[in-house]
């Protein structure tokens, strides 16, 4: 039994109807149990069980992890993330699950240093220390991400950040997911750290351009100083300090650290990832 921590995430949710089109039983986990059982759907529910548990009360994960022998791990960031994934190795480990799946983040680099980074970097030491098989998923930019910037191109046919021009990793979040299955039914692809990206990299003028010819109108990317973002991150766009910091932080490593796609997605699933133009064709109506 596979245990799904964070099912009601954008991975979490993918990964669920993955496994619903593999056949392979799963544990999905949540505070609001009703709630993913009407996500999940008449198709999933003779394969996929809903447990309600909560990440910071250890006896509704001790319930829930009962029987099981994998754990997939994907939280939402925060800044309990060390606190609350630590204790839930230990107690997956303790009662009795064998391997988990950890998603991450790109490798902590000092030259540019990224907090939340950080913070997986710590529990991926964990992870290690513990002795427990694991595999530690580390995905660039998420295109999902790039749906916020839809509020300022539908109002105002702009948006904004602080990369310039430099060339970022996106990768499709329906992709980690497939990754995740992967190394969840596949025991060969276990036990390994995998960084994962799509098959290019875009920087936001190019994103712009591919915006404009997509809605037939011009969409500008209008670049600001790290701190400005910051400033209206938080200000208008009534991000946490923490979150907003973190937005600031991923943008400033790609200009100081250059960004190259990997192949990884081709090796463990024998197909390219999906493209940047496929997912905004997709989800065209949400900038027009």
């Amino acid at each position: 039994m596979i245990v799904i921590i964070g099912a009601t995430g954008t991975i979490g949710s993918a990964l669920l109807k993955r496994l619903v089109d593999l056949g392979v039983p799963a544990r999905a986990l949540s505070r609001e149990p009703e709630k993913l059982r009407n996500q999940i759907g008449d198709k999933g529910r003779s394969t996929i069980e809903v447990a309600s548990a909560d990440a910071s009360d250890p006896e509704s994960l001790r319930r829930a992890f009962a029987g099981a022998s994998q754990l997939f791990l994907a939280m939402s960031n925060s800044p309990r993330q060390i606190e609350l994934e630590t204790s839930i190795i230990h107690i997956a480990i303790e009662a009795g699950i064998k391997h988990i799946v950890k998603i991450s983040s790109p490798a902590f680099e000092k030259i540019a240093p990224v907090a939340v980074a950080g913070w997986h970097h710590e529990i991926e030491k964990t992870l290690s220390e513990s002795g427990i098989t694991h595999t530690v998923l580390r995905p660039y930019a998420f295109m999902q991400n790039l749906l916020r910037l839809a509020p300022t191109v539908t109002t105002q046919d702009v948006f904004f950040g602080s990369m310039g021009d430099s060339p970022c990793n996106f990768i499709d979040c329906r992709d980690i997911a497939d990754v995740a299955a992967e190394v969840l039914t596949n025991r060969e692809a276990s036990g390994h750290i995998y960084t994962l990206t799509g098959s290019e990299i875009f920087s936001y003028p190019q994103i712009a351009s591919k915006l404009s010819s997509l809605l037939a109108r011009p969409i500008r990317y209008i670049n600001m100083e790290p701190q400005v973002l910051l400033h209206n991150l938080i200000e208008y766009g009534h991000m946490p300090p923490w979150l907003a910091n973190h937005v600031v932080e991923i943008q400033t490593m790609s200009t100081i650290i250059p960004e190259k796609p990997t192949d990884t997605v081709k090796r463990l699933l024998g197909r390219e990832p999906r493209t940047l133009d496929v997912f905004l064709n997709e989800n065209a109506e949400n900038f027009r």
